[in-house]
């Protein structure tokens, strides 16, 4: 009869020490799913930046080679977009564009301001317009640790892109 009680005891013993590993190995997925479905929305709300900077970028392009830059039109200088893709609780995307010339002093931009007009270093008689195009894409990370169902506590994350280009 006493040999029976150990047995039973060590059964128990044992019983509990799977159920205790499994709980553990249980824990160690959980905390790997949430991590990689963290970096999966880091990841996609990165691209999405990336191919809003792409398209403004391109865009910002055929808007100055569609500008008449004669003295009666103003050089295109800045592009504003407020939030191109917005949701219910004001996240998305902010798109801001400033363009920047360098001209071969043909007279070309005498309508842009001094302070978007650089210095005439890398024009040629072909190309004598080259335009420097930044695109700024901000947006708020969707899993920040201070977002509780609205975004005035989340700091913003922002991509760069920059661009020469020749007119």
């Amino acid at each position: 009869m006493k040999y029976t009680k150990h047995r039973k005891a060590f059964s128990m013993l044992t019983a509990i020490f799977v159920i205790v590993i499994m709980a553990g190995i249980g824990a160690l997925v959980m905390s790997l799913s949430g991590k990689m479905v963290k970096e999966t929305t880091t990841q996609f709300q990165r691209e999405q930046a990336m191919l809003l900077a792409k398209s403004y970028t391109e865009y910002a392009i055929m808007a100055v080679m569609s500008n008449d830059r004669n003295g009666t039109n103003s050089c295109l200088e800045t592009i504003n977009s407020d939030n191109v893709i917005r949701s219910e609780n004001n996240g998305g995307f902010e798109v801001r564009v400033q363009i920047a010339y360098i001209s071969n002093g043909s007279g070309e931009l005498t309508s842009c301001s001094g302070t978007r007009i650089f210095s005439d270093a890398s024009t040629t008689a072909e190309s004598p317009l080259n335009i420097i195009v930044d695109v700024y894409v901000k947006y708020k990370d969707f899993d920040h640790h201070a977002y509780d169902g609205d975004f005035d506590d989340v700091p913003y994350i922002t991509y760069h892109k920059r661009t020469l280009q020749k007119i």
